[in-house]
């Protein structure tokens, strides 16, 4: 990988460090979840529960360095602050539904009755670091189901590109991962749904200067300074006013 190691330390939840959704969103993030924010901002008597569900593998599962689990410090645990800090008299459920080592051929499989039968305002996706070991075409299929399935609920949707892998090159367009996070904002675009683009994230962390072994707790996992940039980019989809 040639990415320049440099000892740095990353500030948590800064957004100005960092570009934190596409440069191209597909839908625009002041409209989008405007519903989902102004019922976040109803307060007793008239408000009722929220439910957002984090779906995928084991990065929103809360795997750090396998077999701990550190849900605290996992991006579904800081969203789910991050929005009560701004919405603080919400009744706010973020639920996960993640499952360690899972592709989403099998996310899509249990999406109905693990998912959808949860009664969300909004659902993550986020399959690609393992949607590797499946190819681009069989992983397309099972999100499209995932996304058609949720819009036709009324379910808002935003989509993940990858969080890194140590062993890939991100500079390399043909790398599997960066192909995946191509499909994954290609969707986003045709579906007309939400992005937080994770790999162009840390791309630009790791190209201003910081070191990607800084961001992950192992290979395949980020550490906490890594989800809290996830979190910060779904964070951004969820506008106070």
């Amino acid at each position: 990988m040639n990415i320049k190691l440099v000892s740095c330390v990353v500030a948590i939840f800064t957004p100005a460090l960092l570009p934190l959704v596409a440069a191209s969103e597909p839908v625009g993030r002041a409209d989008y979840l405007a519903e989902v924010t102004a019922e976040l901002r109803r307060h007793w008597p008239t408000n009722r529960t929220i439910n957002i569900v984090c779906h995928g593998h084991s990065v929103p599962a809360g795997y750090f360095r396998t077999p701990v689990v550190d849900t605290f410090n996992a991006y579904p645990h800081l969203l789910h602050r991050g929005l009560k800090e701004r919405f603080p008299r919400a009744v706010l459920n973020v639920i996960v539904t993640a499952i360690g080592g899972e592709e989403s051929e099998r996310g899509a499989n249990r999406f109905d009755p693990d998912v959808l039968a949860l009664r969300p305002e909004v659902v993550t996706l986020d399959y690609g670091l393992n949607d590797r070991r499946i190819g681009l075409a069989r992983a397309e299929a099972a999100w499209r189901s995932m996304i058609t399935n949720a819009v036709a609920q009324g379910v808002k949707v935003i989509l993940l590109t990858p969080t890194p892998d140590m062993s890939a090159n991100l500079d390399d367009p043909e790398d599997a991962l960066e192909q995946h996070a191509r499909q994954i904002r290609r969707l986003a675009t045709e579906h007309r749904v939400g992005l937080v683009d994770s790999f162009a994230i840390f791309q630009s962390r790791v190209r201003s200067g910081v070191a990607l072994e800084a961001l992950m707790s192992q290979s395949n996992h980020p550490n906490r300074e890594g989800h809290a940039l996830v979190a910060e980019g779904l964070l951004h989809w969820f506008p106070q006013n």
